[in-house]
């Protein structure tokens, strides 16, 4: 189980709206932190992860630092464990921070969109400046600490060019752990889309040359596919449980199944006070569960996205609604990834074998990678 908590809202750079009787109400409280800790350790789950997200949630790094060190004395007294993640845009990284997070083993996520006309083009400071520049000796604190930190990129349609280019980048800056998502609520056209076909393209031919030089990478959405592929018999029941593995808390304390629904008090499931509202999880569950009436005759539906309730959220403003990019980009990258697949396969790829039909490789790396630390 985790509880996302949102440190911060998006609007902590607009702060004169911020503000009710002297109070950031953008900001979540120690009491109210310290309360989701409590609400998790009552679950009697064997461990919980606590997750740190925004806005930008290192405006609120004292929060961290006291929420951790309540989450350890909390240990003392339950039989909970708890382990800690963040997202974060990095800007806000420094020595401090990383040794804090390598003492506690608080694992870090960077959110960063790849060459400077990418990553620029939405990724901007207050002054309205871009941030690439400013993130070059973030990106080096970072994987000089954490080498196997994950690289979280957003594509947009106004950067779907730079896509494959941005992914390389950021592969070739010491990354090999990159996921890499869609804005589906952005403004993609028939153009755009054929733009994201090339760029699957030349990235398929990416993944390709890597993975017969043995490197060791995860890339998704490629990763992904090709599991809904190999797997098919038990991927179909991976779905999107909306908020039964995951609860998110807002700054306010109130509790949502995902982090996608932050803020819309519709879909609060209960607040820190009162607890979880059961039924009303449920009831979000079931509906999220229900196969949508325009996907019932596609031959893929099975293998994409369209259970993934906050995606719904984020696109259409239901769950039960499915996005039409949706549809078409899980049209555009299915047959690339499939034929990236089969021809890996034809290869008899050492690497591409043992990363999607060993149950055993992601154990197995992790103690080569530990050895070759050392």
């Amino acid at each position: 189980m985790h509880y996302t908590l949102h440190l911060t809202n998006d609007c902590n750079m607009r702060c004169k709206y911020c503000y009710v009787n002297g109070e950031n109400i953008c900001n979540m409280s120690i009491e109210t932190a310290k309360k989701v800790v409590d609400l998790a350790a009552e679950s009697k789950k064997s461990s919980i992860g606590i997750i740190f997200f925004g806005g930008e949630p290192l405006l609120n790094k004292n929060l961290i630092y006291e929420i951790v060190d309540y989450c350890k004395w909390k240990e003392k007294n339950c039989d909970t464990l708890f382990h800690y993640k963040i997202t974060t845009n990095g800007l806000l990284l420094d020595k401090d921070f990383m040794d804090f997070s390598t003492k506690v083993n608080l694992f870090i996520a960077l959110s960063h969109d790849g060459i400077k006309e990418a990553h620029d083009k939405n990724r901007i400071d207050k002054n309205g400046n871009g941030t690439f520049s400013r993130l070059s000796e973030k990106i080096d604190l970072l994987l000089s600490k954490r080498p196997y930190a994950p690289v979280m990129m957003v594509v947009n349609d106004d950067t779907v060019q730079y896509y494959a280019e941005s992914v390389k980048y950021l592969y070739n800056r010491g990354f090999k752990y990159l996921i890499c998502s869609l804005n589906y609520a952005g403004n993609w056209t028939e153009s755009s889309i054929k733009v994201l076909k090339e760029q699957y393209k030349e990235l398929a031919e990416f993944y390709y040359e890597r993975t017969l030089a043995e490197d060791k990478f995860y890339l998704s959405p490629f990763e992904v596919k090709i599991s809904s592929h190999i797997n098919r018999e038990t991927y179909c029941h991976e779905r999107c449980e909306l908020g039964k593995k995951q609860i998110s808390v807002g700054p306010d304390g109130l509790l949502y199944p995902c982090v996608q629904f932050v803020g819309d008090k519709q879909y609060s499931i209960g607040d820190v006070n009162t607890g979880i509202n059961e039924s009303k999880r449920h009831e979000l569950y079931s509906i999220n569960e229900e196969e949508k009436e325009s996907c019932l005759e596609c031959a893929i539906r099975e293998r994409c996205n369209h259970y993934c309730g906050c995606l719904n959220k984020q696109t259409t403003g239901r769950i039960d609604r499915v996005s039409p990019v949706l549809c078409a980009h899980e049209r555009t990258i299915m047959p690339i990834a499939d034929k990236l697949a089969n021809k890996l396969f034809k290869k008899r790829s050492g690497m591409f074998i043992q990363k999607h039909y060993n149950d055993m490789f992601p154990l197995i790396s992790l103690v080569e990678d530990s050895t070759k630390l050392l």
